[in-house]
């Protein structure tokens, strides 16, 4: 049975009816898979559709967990499930086959979640937009021209568009918030060691990746990081625990806060009049609603920032090549590969082993600078990107001519810049949808909290999505 209102609930709102019995999970799965089946030609952001399984899951019986019967979406890069294939966005790991679930991927079937598919991601997870060649573009669901964001662009354009309510996302540079950005929806990326990279993972990226989830509402985020939050065994770090609970924090607003207001990282370009106007009035909007707002600048070394970034993101993707290489018996060169991805394996083959020393050297004295920065605030505010939404096309990962150092100033000081400090330093960071442009696409703010903190952001964005409220906005392809 297809549910017609299916796509005005959240995903706590569909475990509701459910646990109520007004309709069952076969219902919800029928209903997500018609309305990839619908809105998939239009958005190409889910790969594979995978009834057969979530059916199989029902009829073993579901856990009674918060979102149980509710519909879910994995990237095809990082958490995965057993028997999952993938192609990590790249003709060289085609066909790679998981034999176990991760951790994660545990925790999100205790929680309920159906997994009824698989999204889109950019070549390696290397991009701030969704548009590998092994795909095609993944097309942003309140306008097919523009983007849906990186590196997690279908799950972005999957929950955008009303398939599902949750999909799986990860960060290492701000591949869930800029998602988040380009479609309007909450995106939180977890301090570093919130939530378990195990047993096939360890220190994601260098410490840069955490894995997480795409919603729609506030109150799904925080359920969902209660049901998630934690390590596994054998786990390299941990982040502090909730004082209450995620869930708690978000339906409790948080008093007056000092709140920091950052308009440019160092050696980013400048933002757009309407972002800076849409900030101004994000900060009057605060200051309303009782928090204490001043400006501050962030001061660091920004070439050290971004060889460090570069030489982490290099050396690891550089990895997981030779990896799927070895798996698929490819060899990695332009018929595998896109001409960026190609000149990253290059770079990464060009490194030594003291100079990644050096570059998490460089990665700490950041951390360090903004720590300090850290024990005058509560939460700083930023834009989410530095200009409106790109549009299809623009960030190329197949381009010709580009260097790892050319590539990373283009994603980063000209499009995200306001992202991947955030992973360097490990704080919690959610991307909120409060504003439309005038061009009808999503404009969205940052919000960063202290290390180990998310229950400040939980509870800021809960206040913020009852005085602004985006749920009733839709894009024009939706199901």
């Amino acid at each position: 049975m297809i549910f017609p209102e299916y796509s005005t609930y959240d995903g706590l709102g569909l475990a509701e009816l459910i646990r109520r019995k007004e309709v069952s999970p076969l219902d919800l799965v029928d209903t997500a898979i018609d309305a990839v089946e619908r809105l998939n030609p239009q958005l190409n952001c889910v790969v594979q559709q995978l009834r057969d399984l979530a059916v199989a899951e029902i009829k073993a019986g579901l856990p009674y967990g918060p979102f149980r019967g509710v519909p879910f979406l994995v990237k095809e890069f990082g958490m995965h499930f057993k028997g999952m294939t993938t192609t990590a966005g790249s003709r060289l790991a085609a066909g790679v086959k998981f034999g176990a679930d991760t951790e994660l991927m545990k925790r999100c079937r205790a929680a309920g979640l159906v997994t009824v598919g698989t999204t889109t991601t950019p070549e390696m997870a290397f991009n701030a937009n969704s548009e590998a060649l092994v795909y095609g573009p993944t097309r942003n669901p309140w306008h097919t021209g523009h983007s849906v964001g990186g590196s997690s662009g279908g799950a972005g354009a999957a929950v955008a568009s009303g398939m599902v309510p949750i999909a799986h996302a990860n960060d290492g540079g701000g591949s869930i918030r800029i998602p988040a950005a380009c479609n309007g929806l909450v995106g939180m990326k977890p301090s570093r060691g919130r939530t378990p990279t195990g047993p096939d993972g360890g220190i994601f990226l260098w410490g840069l990746a955490v894995e997480f989830a795409e919603t729609r509402t506030v109150r799904d985020s925080a359920a969902l990081m209660d049901a998630l939050a934690g390590p596994d065994a054998g786990y390299f770090y941990d982040a502090t625990p909730p004082r209450r609970g995620f869930l708690s924090a978000a339906l409790t607003p948080p008093g007056s806060l000092r709140i920091g207001v950052v308009d440019r990282t160092p050696g980013a370009v400048p933002i757009t009049r309407e972002i800076r106007n849409r900030l101004n009035d994000t900060r009057q909007l605060l200051e309303d609603l009782g928090h204490v707002c001043e400006p501050v600048r962030l001061d660091y070394n920004e070439a050290q920032f971004n060889e460090s970034s570069m030489r982490i993101w290099a050396t690891t993707l550089g990895y997981f090549m030779e990896q799927f290489a070895a798996i698929t018996g490819r060899k990695i060169g332009p018929k595998t590969v896109e001409a960026v991805t190609l000149e990253v394996y290059r770079y990464a083959q060009s490194l030594k082993a003291m100079q990644m020393e050096e570059a998490m050297a460089w990665q700490n004295g950041v951390s360090r600078q903004i720590g300090q920065v850290m024990s005058r605030y509560d939460v700083l505010l930023t834009p989410g990107l530095v200009r409106d939404v790109a549009k299809l096309g623009e960030l190329n990962q197949n381009a010709k001519g580009v260097d790892v150092q050319g590539w990373w100033r283009q994603l980063m000081n000209e499009y995200s810049a306001f992202t991947p400090l955030f992973n360097t330093t490990g704080q919690p960071a959610v991307m909120l949808p409060l504003w439309q442009s005038k061009a009808g696409l999503p404009l969205a703010m940052q919000f960063v909290g202290r290390l180990g903190d998310e229950e400040t952001l939980y509870s800021l964005a809960g206040q913020l999505e009852q005085a602004l409220p985006w749920a009733s906005r839709k894009p024009p392809i939706y199901a």
